[in-house]
């Protein structure tokens, strides 16, 4: 049997079987000769990525002089005659059996591709230039965890896109480009989190179970309490115990948070994702704009080294400013053959809507119409960074009414690569106008609209308490680590994405 790995791009469950059952004999006789066949002893004291930014370029006399001793672990990735190259969290390095000690190792020959070791010796380069680590001792070479499955073929990794999700644990052992996805995830992740507590933000925690779900309009998750013998439900969005919190006197609060919401799976929606939300008093969202694209542009450069980034085909540049434009601009902007006449009535719009075969339903008013003009004909054209402002109070509860236009709210969305990145607005804190709000709501949801909002009566019960002037904003994590990582999916910068069942 060959110690190459095996090409799961061409399934043989035949093959598999064999080597699963190989791989088995071989765990058994560690088992038989040591006792122990998983072993828990051993101690890494160094790694392979310290270890190659240390020495990669020293000659090799200068590092053999040295004499250093290494104790390092990894798991095994290549076999090639007596050098072995392993691969712990930090990068790779070889180790060197002599065939002396080869002939008397049980480890060496139980040895397979994807096995954990532990390794000690001295720290030597090839005549090829590379670093390994030089075994002087039987002892020194372990297997500290036998691997009983083949790994994928190195070169090509898990062909097939739906396995890679399914067995992400796979495509992280085989695929580098995979993990750099996610290390930037983290990166990211920390960088807005420095972002916002330098500047006096406090990072909070709020219920994933709640009573009512609001802060946002979507179908949620509902489970049951078996001691109070009621029913819960997963958080769609944190919003509305953050503002609680302001309204308790915290005045500069965030969450990066995982919400829920009941519906389809795509390329762009997960029903578990990661958010960050942040509220700030006495802003509006203004300032949450000019805080955005600010965040954004330190979070690039930080995390990337640049503002320039590479997305699908298209070239970016955080370094601009972002454009801000409003909601009924933008549809003009991009349906050149529309004037304002068009949609600034709701006879008008409905009509528009209409001939761009969009389906109206007779209890939507203007602001609505025009959203549905807006998202079918302008959302996926928005490439490059860009504020869309003043949407309708009709389909923003939450958001304060514009003094000069009631009509419109203070709010924009921010979009991205064409897809919706971020939203924030300047917060309604009037309670008796977010108490009829959440009456609109109640009715639209009577009338079987499954994403429309809860009547908060403790909320409500907040806000009369007085919440300051206050300004919130939530940005997608996922939807921006796709950007920043150029990936098309966001399948691909989550952990663990939630896959329909396998066909039978």
């Amino acid at each position: 049997m060959s110690d190459n790995p095996v090409d799961n791009n061409l399934p043989n469950a035949s093959e598999d079987n064999h080597i699963i059952t190989e791989r088995k004999q071989k765990l058994a006789e560690l088992q038989e000769k040591r006792g122990i066949a998983f072993p828990n002893d051993f101690r890494v004291e160094h790694k392979a990525g310290d270890l190659q930014a240390a020495y990669g370029e020293l000659e090799k006399e200068e590092i053999e002089s040295k004499e250093l001793n290494i104790a390092i672990a990894g798991r095994v990735m290549r076999r090639g005659g007596p050098f072995v190259g392993i691969r712990d969290v930090t990068g790779s390095i070889q180790f060197y059996l002599g065939k002396p000690l080869q002939k008397e190792s049980d480890d060496w020959k139980l040895l397979d591709i994807g096995d954990v070791v532990g390794v000690k010796g001295k720290l030597c380069k090839s005549g090829k230039g590379e670093l390994y680590v030089n075994v002087e001792s039987l002892d020194d070479v372990r297997i500290l965890t036998k691997s009983l499955r083949p790994l994928p073929d190195k070169f090509h990794g898990l062909a097939d896109q739906e396995a890679k999700y399914r067995q992400r644990y796979v495509d992280l052992i085989v695929s580098q480009e995979t993990r750099n996805v996610f290390e930037v995830r983290s990166k990211v992740i920390s960088g807005i989190r420095n972002y916002l507590t330098e500047r006096s933000f406090m990072e909070v925690e709020t219920p994933m179970l709640q009573v009512i779900p609001g802060g946002a309009t979507a179908r949620p998750f509902i489970t049951h309490h078996n001691a109070m013998d009621r029913d819960l439900y997963l958080r769609i969005a944190p919003e509305l115990y953050l503002k609680r919190l302001v309204v308790g006197g915290f005045e500069r609060v965030f969450e990066i948070n995982r919400s829920y919401r009941n519906e389809g799976v795509s390329t762009r929606h997960n029903p578990e994702f990661t958010m960050l939300e942040w509220y700030q008093a006495y802003a509006n969202y203004h300032d949450l704009m000019d805080t955005t694209e600010e965040m954004l542009r330190e979070v690039a450069t930080n995390v990337l080294g640049t503002t320039e980034i590479h997305y699908q085909g298209r070239d970016y540049d955080f370094a601009k400013p972002f454009e801000r434009l409003s909601m009924f601009d933008s549809i003009l902007k991009y349906n050149s053959d529309l004037t304002a006449d068009n949609i600034n009535t709701l006879e008008a719009a409905t009509a528009t809507a209409q001939k761009l075969g969009i389906h109206v339903k007779d209890s939507w008013g203007l602001g609505k119409v025009q959203t549905e003009i807006f998202e079918e004909t302008v959302e996926e054209k928005l490439f490059d960074p860009v504020f869309i402002t003043d949407y309708p109070a009709e389909i923003s509860p939450l958001a304060r009414r514009n003094d000069e236009n009631p009509e419109i709210t203070d709010r924009f969305e921010f979009f991205l690569g064409g897809r919706e990145i971020a939203n924030g607005f300047s917060e309604l804190n009037d309670p008796i106008d977010q108490a009829e709000r959440f009456q609109a709501q109640v009715a639209e949801k009577e009338s079987g609209d499954d994403e429309a909002m809860f009547y908060d009566a403790d909320y409500i019960n907040a806000l009369e308490y007085g919440m300051p002037p206050t300004a919130g904003e939530g940005i997608g994590i996922d939807r921006l680590v796709m950007f920043l990582t150029d990936s098309p999916s966001i399948k691909d910068v989550i952990l663990f994405p939630h896959m329909k069942p396998k066909a039978d």
